[in-house]
């Protein structure tokens, strides 16, 4: 990701957007993605690009036995420890693909917005597999490949500065897409739909759940802009286990 969390500006532009003062309840998936994982009571959880460590916190306070949270961002880890009181739960910067440095094999594996930005998806699906213990979950979330495809990520505005359409194009090319996060250039990887689940499939997981969530009616009723959410899709949700 060219966007570095770690660059002092680019941090406090992350840390002004609602998700980041306000937590779960900001953002808009997190009513149906909770709704996916699994029962954490006695748990081990591993999260991959813990951010802040609000989930980390939630499988904590929902009886998980032991919670680490990875990120490669030290500034981020610094964040989440700042913000967490629990024993239970430990953070560290690490990279999504060095999972076999862990001895211990994980009950749940969580990674919420982070997979769009590493290119190689099937190894990390594989990394995974392996780090799950039997009967494993995995849980994730992506910018949904609608939202991706284009790679702008912007509406197509009329002559009136409202926005008219989301552009979808080059929907099955599978490439690098460079886009504007707050003001930084960032690079993304667009995938197709089939390509996130055939992979997980693949690989030998079973799906449980794909969902495309919509904001929750409190969001909707509160906001002009959120209530854009509803023309086109912006988040994927996939949630499978390790059938042994």
């Amino acid at each position: 990701m060219s966007a570095d969390y770690d660059n002092p500006t680019f941090f406090d532009a992350y840390a002004s957007m609602d998700r980041s003062k306000y937590g779960l309840d900001a953002a808009g998936e997190w009513h149906e993605l909770k709704e996916v994982l699994p029962d954490f009571t006695g748990k081990t959880v591993l999260y991959l690009g813990c951010g802040y460590g609000w989930h980390c916190r939630y499988a904590a306070n929902h009886g998980a036995k032991q919670v680490i949270g990875i990120d490669n961002s030290e500034k981020m880890i610094q964040q989440a420890q700042s913000m967490t009181e629990n024993q239970n739960i430990a953070y560290k910067v690490e990279d999504m693909f060095d999972l076999e440095q862990f001895d211990t094999k994980f009950d749940v594996i969580i990674s919420s917005l982070a997979i769009h930005y590493i290119e190689d998806y099937t190894n990390l699906s594989k990394k995974v597999y392996e780090q799950l213990s039997s009967k494993g979950v995995f849980v994730m979330s992506v910018e949904h490949p609608v939202f991706t495809a284009e790679g702008s990520e912007q509406w197509i505005t009329n002559s009136q500065g409202e926005n008219a359409y989301w552009p979808v194009d080059r929907y099955f090319d599978e490439k690098v897409r460079e886009t504007d996060f707050l003001g930084f250039s960032t690079t993304k990887y667009h995938r197709t739909i089939t390509t996130y689940v055939q992979t997980l499939l693949q690989q030998g997981f079973t799906l449980d759940h794909l969902v495309e969530p919509k904001p929750p009616e409190e969001m909707l009723a509160n906001s002009e802009e959120m209530q854009e959410e509803l023309r086109r899709p912006m988040m994927l949700i996939l949630a499978v286990h390790k059938a042994s």
